[in-house]
């Protein structure tokens, strides 16, 4: 994969994280990092009931490389350690997060930012309660509807009442400060808002801001422009959850809505090589093509002047 020399920092291999075929994080431990510890949607890859082809295989051999979305954010300055999504994989996700801070005494992160209540993007709050971790104040950030949600709801409720994690309020547009040169701010996206309100999130270090929106409904009805948006960060990590119609059999898009990444490439199309290079695809439902190296969309996407998002990618803010 090529990638943009002042986009990434040098990638060195560290089998030891057991993050799978791309593990690849940076060698140099100082500034802010974000690190890619997962880039498939909900249900995870290999997916369950799947008979098909993209998942066959993975069953019998197993999906190590396969998580589901999410970033882990690392200011080695101020020993702060951020997780952007709680996903059924947290365990192994925070444990690869671990690994990469060496201040770190425990697994736990400093801070969890959730986008949305769909499985794959908080289900992993499970783990921090009794039957598991029974954790201790954990802090994790909500917006109003998911922190509702979060505290009048069982079992999440629980985990707010045996204080093994402390709801801190979030406001849209409103930034939360990390440290002196780690900020992050929540905004809400059009999505399928069943039980709590969709953001994505703004990621601003010291010298570059990155964009975070695993999920949305069609860019159109955003209120803002995403392509100003783009222009105005480093990195973009888009939904990318599926790659076209006939991904999904000509489904009525509108049951399950998310930009086809053949609509995103053709928004962006127009776009310069070096500001197409900051996107980012991510979110890849186990049907997605992007999730091969050599399938023939992927090189597409590639040659086109797109990044696909690849577990254990790390990234300099």
């Amino acid at each position: 994969m090529k990638f943009g020399f002042f986009h990434i920092a040098l990638f060195i291999l560290l089998p030891q994280l057991n993050l799978g075929q791309h593990s690849f994080v940076t060698n140099d431990k100082e500034g802010v990092e974000v690190f890619v510890l997962g880039t498939a949607q909900d249900g995870g890859s290999p997916h369950i009931g799947c008979e098909k082809e993209c998942c066959a295989q993975l069953f019998d051999k197993g999906g190590h490389s396969r998580k589901v979305v999410s970033l882990g954010i690392i200011d080695f300055e101020y020993n702060k350690t951020v997780l952007i999504e709680a996903t059924p994989d947290l365990p192994v996700q925070i444990k690869a997060l671990r690994e990469m801070a060496p201040f770190r005494q425990n697994d736990y992160p400093d801070g969890i930012f959730l986008t949305h209540a769909h499985i794959g993007h908080y289900g992993g709050l499970m783990y921090l309660g009794k039957e598991a971790a029974n954790t201790t104040n954990i802090t994790v950030y909500a917006m109003p509807r998911m922190h509702r949600f979060l505290t009048e709801n069982g079992p999440w409720g629980q985990l707010v009442a045996n204080n093994n994690i402390r709801l801190v309020p979030t406001e849209n547009e409103k930034p939360v400060q990390i440290s002196e040169q780690l900020t992050i701010v929540p905004f809400v996206v059009p999505h399928r808002d069943e039980y709590s309100e969709t953001v994505g999130y703004k990621v601003i270090g010291p010298n570059r801001t990155l964009l975070f929106i695993p999920d949305v409904d069609k860019w159109e009805k955003w209120e803002k422009d995403i392509r100003e948006e783009i222009k105005a960060v480093d990195y973009a990590f888009i939904d990318a959850t599926f790659f076209d119609a006939e991904e999904i059999d000509y489904r009525d898009i509108s049951e399950i809505p998310h930009p086809f990444v053949i609509e995103s490439m053709e928004a962006f199309k127009d776009f310069s090589r070096s500001e197409r290079n900051k996107i980012y695809f991510i979110h890849f439902n186990h049907t997605n093509p992007l999730l091969i190296p050599d399938a023939p969309q992927t090189k597409k996407v590639l040659r086109e002047g797109f990044q696909i998002a690849r577990k254990g990618m790390a990234l300099k803010l």
